[in-house]
């Protein structure tokens, strides 16, 4: 294994943490990066690959909520009304932190009835009123000719205009990666493939949990005076590790994706179908050279691989084609996958799309804070909230307040244009003359200010491609092995690249070539090559 996560586990054998965090999702890594910024003792485990559920599987949005903006008024609920503007604050806080892994994003709101057009005019604007100074563009009206020229796929027929407003976009995976690794640079010590699998109580008080590494085999105890549950989904789990009485708190949403053709969608703009037939919205977005549709929202059961189900797809596909001039075929989705939200709701709550998207942290008689709920875009609050009351109730008297708002990310240091466009450009740095503008466009985003180490890898040979027509190189996988923790052959292919959530037939071909490379790097024997090999084909061909 990689001498970095040697080191990892090495100092997670031997050190003793103010805090651990159970979790490598956004809310785990959002709270290790706080925490250790703070000048605090942290050590983060993640029983799988840092985002390898619901944190890679969002709709690649950073925003406030149009749609929660909708509900809050309609229900006069002021506790909506203030998620949504503290989302809204917190967009421009991701935008800023990590330019590289974020971009504005305008979208289409077709209208074909005019009655429709003070309605979604009026919540569009006061969603721009809500932003203030931190208002990515102001929203507007365009003609159904305007409309059809800027999404040509749009059905024509009865559309009378349409409504265009701004929003946020990233890449959730990578995002998450970044603040994991941050979060390591801030001295937190990680671990992904570590399972918790017991919490050993002193005293009536949690004061270790008893671990497994699933790479190497190994079982020990992280030593820890206050531990956070950030497991997710999965955090009633943990919860029942701590008290196996625990009442569930948790109602799980499933939301699933559709990947499409790139035709279907300018690179800049997205379509928003306000209006599906259960009261829903779409998004049709434009996404690393493809098009991805979604999300649905229908109570789940808890399960570690969740499967995009086909009556979920074939929504998604029959609301797409009222606002579509042209139908889309099963056969043309190139994947799809399913994510479980966390959402916070009396138990079998039929309706999961009316629940709010707020969180909530518990404290448990033993001293477990459990974190629950919440949304991508809100990450940071509850990061801070978590740790909040873990310093107060560890009594820790860290050296720093919280400045996470301020924070560039891993990769964001060097870069000194704002938005889109530092993704653009890396100052005095030019990558370009020796590789394809795709890939060169690709490891601008994907690494930010540390894109001319891994082109540096891929000038040494390791240039090719993993996949026809997508930008992924050998590179990225020595770089993913060596710098980011990569330990398994879907950890590269469906976070640290995104190709398995892109193109699953892609991912699969490419499998026998990152396994080599893979064993290259890990000095794997032919029957551990074989055997890893063998995993990432089933999955990729159970699905995500």
């Amino acid at each position: 294994m990689a001498l970095f996560r040697e080191n990892e586990i090495k100092a997670l054998k031997q050190g003793r943490f103010e805090l651990l965090v159970i979790g490598g999702g956004a809310t785990g890594a959002g709270i290790a990066l706080d925490a250790a910024s703070r000048g605090l003792r942290v050590a983060l485990v993640e029983r799988d690959d840092f985002a390898s559920g619901t944190s890679s599987r969002s709709t690649k949005l950073v925003h406030g909520g149009v749609r929660y903006l909708e509900q809050a008024i309609k229900l006069l609920d002021l506790g909506r009304l203030g998620l949504v503007n503290a989302a809204l604050r917190e967009r421009a806080v991701i935008l800023r932190i990590a330019p590289h892994l974020t971009r504005r994003l305008a979208f289409l709101t077709p209208l074909y009835r005019w009655r429709s057009l003070p309605y979604y005019y009026t919540g569009l604007k006061l969603y721009d009123h809500l932003a203030g100074r931190l208002s990515l563009g102001p929203s507007r009206f365009v003609s159904a000719q305007q409309a059809r020229a800027c999404f040509p796929a749009i059905k024509r027929t009865g559309l009378k205009g349409g409504l265009i407003y701004f929003d946020g976009q990233f890449d959730d995976a990578r995002m998450n990666l970044s603040l994991v690794l941050t979060a390591r640079q801030y001295g937190a010590v990680v671990a992904n493939h570590v399972e918790v699998r017991g919490l050993d109580k002193r005293s009536a008080r949690i004061r270790a949990a008893a671990v497994h590494d699933h790479i190497a085999g190994d079982d020990w105890e992280i030593e820890a005076q206050v531990v956070i549950n950030a497991a997710g989904p999965f955090a009633d789990l943990v919860r029942r590790m701590d008290d196996p009485l625990a009442k569930p708190t948790l109602n799980l949403s499933s939301g699933v994706h559709i990947v499409l053709d790139q035709r279907l969608c300018a690179p800049d703009l997205g379509l928003l179908i306000p209006r599906t037939a259960d009261g829903r919205v779409i998004f049709l977005i434009p996404w690393m050279g493809t098009t991805l549709a979604g999300t649905t929202d229908s109570p789940a059961a808890v399960d570690f691989h969740p499967q995009a189900a086909n009556q979920d797809i074939d929504y998604i596909l029959r609301e797409l084609a009222t606002y579509l001039e042209h139908p889309i075929d099963r056969s043309e989705i190139k994947a799809a996958w399913s994510g479980l939200r966390p959402l916070i709701g009396a138990a079998n709550v039929a309706n999961t799309a009316a629940l709010p998207r707020d969180h909530a942290i518990d404290v448990s008689p033993s001293g477990l804070i459990t974190v629950v709920g919440g949304k991508w875009t809100t990450y940071r609050l509850m990061a801070k909230e978590a740790v909040d009351r873990a310093i107060e109730l560890g009594g820790f008297a860290p050296r720093l307040r919280c400045f996470t708002d301020q924070l560039l990310l891993l990769g964001a240091h060097e870069l000194r244009l704002e938005g889109e466009q530092a993704a653009g450009c890396l100052r005095g740095r030019n990558m370009d003359a020796d590789l394809p503008v795709d890939v060169a466009s690709h490891l601008r985003s994907a690494y930010g200010d540390r894109a001319p180490q891994v082109a540096e890898i891929a000038a040494r040979g390791y240039f090719s491609r993993l996949a026809q027509g997508y930008p992924f190189i050998e590179a990225d996988v020595l770089w993913a092995a060596r710098e980011e923790m990569a330990c398994t052959v879907m950890d590269v292919l469906a976070r640290r690249t995104r190709l398995a959530f892109l193109d699953n037939a892609a991912a699969r071909a490419a499998v026998p070539r990152v396994s080599k490379l893979l064993a290259q790097e890990f000095h794997w024997d032919e029957l551990k090559l074989k055997v890893e090999r063998q995993l990432a084909e089933e999955r990729l061909a159970q699905g995500l």
